[in-house]
Parts: C-alpha cells; structure tokens; sequence
C-alpha cells in the first residue's frame, strides 16, 4: 500500500465512522458569543472558564507587552528569548501555588510530554489513570518506561499496580479535573497510594488552575495535597495559553538540564508573560471570586434543568457538563440541532473518547447569563 492509500484508507475509514474531525474559521470563538460569518451562536465550547481572554485588563496588559518587549521572544529561554517578564511570572506562580520553582512552556501538550520524557527511563513504571489526556498518555508510551493504567479514579487497582515490584522509580499521573468527564479525581487518597510506594504523583490541572479553590489555586490545593509535580495550563481558567511546571528547585533545575521541549523550543513571547500575569491578579482577587461564584451557580441552575433529559448528565461540578449520547451519528445531529437553534456545542467521538460514549461536550463559563443557560436548556429539552 502506497502512502497516499494508506491516508485515503485512514480518512475513508473515519468518514465510515462518523469520526471524521474538521475546523471551521470562525470570527470570533473565545467568549460568550461565537460568530461565524453573519451568525452568532451563544458559545457552550469555549474553555475560557473565567471569561478572561476578553478581559480588558488581560487585552491592555499584553498590549503593553508587545509595546515594550515586541511580539515575539526572539529564541528559546536558554539562548535570549527568557526575559523580566517570564521570570516574574514563574515567581508568582510559584508563590501562588506554594513550591519553589515554576516553569513556563509554550504548552500543556509540551509540558506534560517534557516532564515525563525527561524524568522517566527504562528501569521506571508510569502508572496512569486511564483517562488521562492524551498528552500523558503519549509521552507516557512513547518514554522508556513501562506503562501501566489504572481504572478511572480507582485507588485501590492504583495500589495493586504499585504494589507491584519495579527494578526503578513510578510515577503516577492523573488529572485533577478530567477533560472529557468534568469529574474531579480523588487527590488525596491517590496521594497517600503513592506516598506508600514511595512513587511520585504528577498532577495535570489544566481544567482545575483558576477554577477550583480558594483563589483558584486549583484542584491540589482545594484536596490539600502538593504533589512533587503540578502542571497548569494557561488557556482554560486563566483565559490565555501556555502552561507552567512546578515542582522543588532541584528538578527545576534538572528540567532545565534535560527537557528537550524547553531548550529546543522557542519561548512564549515576553507579551503573552504580560498579559498572563495580569489574568492571575484577577483570578486572585474579589473579582476572580465572583467570577467563580457566578460559575458555581450557573453550573447549579444547568445540572438542575437537565434533570429528565434522555441523555446521560455525567456526575460533574465543574464547568465541564459532558451529555453522553452515545452513537457518534447521533452526536453530531444533536449539535448541528443546537446550532440551528442559536446554541455552539460540539460533539466529541472516539477516538477523544471511549467507543460507544460519543457525547455532547459542554462547557459553561462566566461570561454566561443565566438566559444563556435556560436557552440552552430549552433547545436540549425541545430537541427529544
């Protein structure tokens, strides 16, 4: 088979499937309003939780960076392009969150594939809930070491895996608010399972980091947990993109020596540090913690008048309100309905998601209205 029938066989294959990704431009697709052309569809998936990729002070902020710094960072951090800006950003983060070091990367993707191909090696054991996003899952098999998975939030079968004998070092990595459920994993317990095995925990926290917690220091935080390392992404509750590791200062340092991704990569642009920096003043302050409240009960007044759809509401109290549909055929006719009806939902299908649980994922943020909220609800109930 040549390459060219090897792709068409692929591309045939998921179009059979009703798998088949595509994009579409939109003019405007962050905030409360998506616009596409003429149209306007009140938006349900966006991950901008807190509503602030249109936050004027985040805008000015970054503008104020491009000013001063230019637009880009000119090379990676190890070369010119690690700057004032960055520097004050790793250092509130790492205050804000309570560890020594941070450090940023252009991407979760990027941080989650850096810190375990850096740390991992082939006398070493990577014990991973099994829905963990696809970024740590990849590194995860694409490392030297072994790769086990255990049941979704299962401590006990993490523990029988632990407990297994390992000639090196395990690592256990979960999410701390799932990407495709809204569910929440259990932290502390799963902290204790690797605690006893003497194992280091990894904590992806990229849908939890401005949204859950006091100050929204994320889900760590809010179990009362540090694990020895926490990776926040910047383009969900914190509105821009980017992510940053934290961890002590040796493995710092140790990523610093070995991280591909950070030495090969060009830095963020010293404007994006800007901008990120002003995000967290007001995720950090009253007005961050009426953005979450004001998230906290329109999450409330949804999972309330989704009560009697024919769709299954998964058990989730964040922003992240999947409706399982189940036929992948099924899901995008539902969200084409929506759309028709003034509402941007998108159907996620295998492979983002088990066979058989193609879903319609929603996403709630603070930019909502309550209106936005009973429109939605209304479409979902008329369309049965």
């Amino acid at each position: 088979m040549s390459w060219q029938q090897r792709i068409d066989a692929a591309l045939d294959e998921r179009r059979a499937q009703h798998a088949l990704r595509t994009r579409r431009a939109v003019d405007q697709g962050a905030g409360r309003w998506l616009t596409l052309g003429e149209q306007h569809f009140c938006n349900f998936s966006s991950n901008d939780y807190l509503g602030l990729s249109q936050h004027p002070a985040v805008i000015r902020a970054w503008q104020q960076g491009a000013e001063r710094y230019g637009v880009g960072s000119g090379g990676s951090g190890h070369v010119s392009g690690y700057t004032t800006a960055h520097q004050a950003l790793e250092s509130e983060l790492a205050e804000w969150l309570g560890y020594d070091r941070a450090l940023l990367f252009i991407s979760g993707f990027a941080a989650n594939q850096a810190v375990i191909t850096a740390l991992t090696g082939g006398d070493d054991r990577i014990v991973a809930d099994k829905l963990s996003h696809a970024s740590l899952l990849e590194a995860a098999t694409l490392s030297l070491a072994q790769l086990r998975r255990f049941v979704h939030n299962d401590v006990g079968h993490l523990a029988s895996l632990l407990a297994k004998p390992c000639a090196g070092q395990q690592l256990v990595v979960s999410e701390g608010v799932f990407s495709m459920d809204g569910d929440s994993a259990p932290l502390k317990e799963l902290a204790g399972a690797a605690r006893q095995a003497q194992a280091w925990l990894m904590v992806d926290d990229a849908h939890g980091v401005g949204v859950v917690g006091e100050q929204g220091r994320g889900s760590c935080y809010a179990q009362g947990i540090r694990p020895e390392l926490l990776v926040v992404t910047f383009g969900k509750g914190v509105g821009v993109s980017g992510a940053a590791v934290l961890c002590s200062h040796s493995v710092a340092d140790y990523f610093l020596q070995f991280a591909r991704h950070l030495i090969y990569s060009t830095a963020m642009p010293p404007a994006q540090a800007t901008a990120l920096s002003a995000a967290l003043q007001v995720i950090r302050g009253e007005e961050g913690d009426r953005r979450r409240a004001h998230l906290r009960a329109l999450i409330a007044r949804f999972r309330q008048g989704a009560t009697g759809l024919a769709m299954t509401v998964t058990d989730s109290a964040s922003a992240i309100q999947p409706l399982i549909v189940g036929e992948n055929a099924r899901a995008l006719q539902l969200a084409e309905r929506l759309r028709q009806q003034g509402c941007w939902v998108t159907a996620i299908r295998p492979p983002t998601v088990p066979p058989g649980t193609a879903r319609l994922r929603l996403t709630l943020t603070a930019a909502h209205e309550c209106e936005d909220i009973d429109r939605l609800l209304e479409a979902l109930h008329g369309g049965e």
